[in-house]
């Protein structure tokens, strides 16, 4: 796939490195023309999000977020257009005639940086739900068509899968976002577990804040569980395998913030290069062995240890 604009697969491929470094060591298994194609897509997300990067002082500068929005929009009239239709996106272009890619995802998309324009908050869970699914669960709609899953039900678990991880990443985010006057935690489960903004803003994992980021981590897996079952449905020429990596990466983001006993506000919870490594060793053993009731044992800090989901082929990233 070749592009001659300023959005070409190598300048997607340079912004995929930088920015989502999980993604992008999961992307590697890919088959080269929907690895190009993911890569591209996600340059595209970036650049829209990037948009909304506006600090709640900078007020300013939210009319010109705005407009650069709007005129995104526009773009993406010629992205759909004919073939003759000027545009900056021509890889991006190319790719969602090649995917058959509905507009409407991207539209989405940018509905939902645009909500990260003002300081927002969400009264319950079904906003929030709403928002991950505008920011990240249309892109896991897209990548899954990029895969090859275009069936409802594959579809259905990929939405899943992105609110999980965009959760995911709302709590390892929690105060990189307060400092930017967001806070997505729903508000009816702050004042259920009798927490306010200030206890947040404080910085101190009490007792409440405990209580209610392990009531959000719960949740979140519950989200990965009930996107698992979609992940069979994707052609396994590398698409399953990443997609699957993918999941137990980010689900391991979830074991960090334990590991860091809840504080997501002095220290960013993340999965080591080794760890992430040593996880995709992991899976690529297991899908080896496959239906076999013989334990993986693969290295681990110098000895040799026993995966004990390395057998249980039918619970995709299993091992939490």
């Amino acid at each position: 796939m070749e592009g001659t604009a300023l959005h070409t697969v190598d300048h997607a491929r340079a912004i995929t490195r930088r920015y989502a470094r999980t993604f992008y060591f999961a992307s590697h298994v890919l088959p080269q023309d929907k690895r190009d194609a993911a890569y591209v897509v996600y340059a595209f997300c970036r650049y829209a999000d990037n948009l909304t990067d506006v600090h709640r002082e900078d007020t300013e500068r939210i009319p010109d977020a705005e407009r650069q929005i709007a005129r995104l929009r526009e773009e993406l009239d010629a992205v759909y257009a004919g073939a003759d239709a000027p545009t900056r996106w021509v890889a991006l272009r190319e790719v969602v005639r090649t995917y058959s890619i509905p507009r409407l995802y991207f539209d989405e998309l940018l509905t939902g940086v645009a909500m990260d324009l003002t300081p927002r908050r969400f009264e319950t869970w079904a906003d929030l739900e709403v928002y991950c699914y505008r920011v990240a669960s249309v892109v896991g709609l897209i990548m899954t068509r990029i895969f090859g899953a275009t069936t409802a039900a594959a579809l259905h678990h990929a939405a899943q899968l992105g609110t999980a991880m965009q959760l995911t990443n709302i709590l390892r985010d929690i105060g990189e976002d307060l400092r930017m006057g967001r806070v997505y935690l729903p508000q009816e489960d702050l004042r259920a577990h009798g927490v306010t903004e200030e206890m947040l803003g404080a910085g101190r994992v009490t007792p409440a804040i405990r209580a209610l980021i392990q009531f959000q981590i719960a949740r979140a897996r519950a989200l990965y569980a009930d996107a698992d079952p979609g992940i069979p449905m994707i052609p396994d020429d590398g698409s399953r395998f990443s997609t699957q990596l993918m999941r137990t990466l980010y689900s391991r983001i979830l074991d960090a913030i334990e590991k860091n006993a809840y504080d997501v506000f002095s220290q960013r919870a993340h999965v080591r290069p080794g760890m992430k490594l040593r996880l995709a060793v992991v899976l690529m053993l297991r899908s080896f062995v496959g239906r076999t009731s013989r334990p993986v044992r693969v290295a681990s800090r110098g000895s040799m240890v026993t995966h004990p989901d390395a057998h249980s082929l039918g619970r995709p990233g299993g091992g939490r």
